[in-house]
């Protein structure tokens, strides 16, 4: 009889487990979902901006090179040049941060996944 009150109060303390950590996951996936995107256009966004300072460059340096300006090119060059470094510094931050939140969506996906099958499998 003690054995069967023990099992019970397991399997009543392992549902409200199960349902706290279903009550978790509901509630941060939408969040970790909409982070994920927002991410992902940030990355774009500054991939974006990399690729319009290396044509601004270009373009200052063929200038440069190509007239005798009244104006020193070099130093709006050496600007542009530091800030596709920057940019490409935040885009290697970005994709860190892409990845970390890919490996917790799958985290979640599986748990999830997990605590399905465990529940089809224990007796109501």
């Amino acid at each position: 009889m003690a054995e069967e009150d023990v099992g019970a109060t397991s399997i009543a303390d392992s549902s409200q487990r199960d349902a706290l950590a279903d009550g978790i996951i509901g509630l941060l996936k939408p969040a970790v979902d909409e982070m994920d995107s927002r991410v992902a256009g940030v990355r774009e966004s500054q991939q974006e901006l990399r690729s319009y300072i290396d044509t601004l460059a270009e373009e200052l340096k063929q200038l440069s090179t190509m007239q005798s300006l009244p104006v020193d090119l070099d130093p709006y060059v050496k600007k542009l040049a530091n800030a596709r470094r920057r940019v490409a510094l935040v885009v290697s931050l970005m994709q860190t941060v892409q990845d970390r939140l890919t490996r917790i969506q799958q985290s979640v996906a599986k748990e999830t996944s997990r605590r399905k099958a465990l529940a089809a499998v224990q007796p109501s």
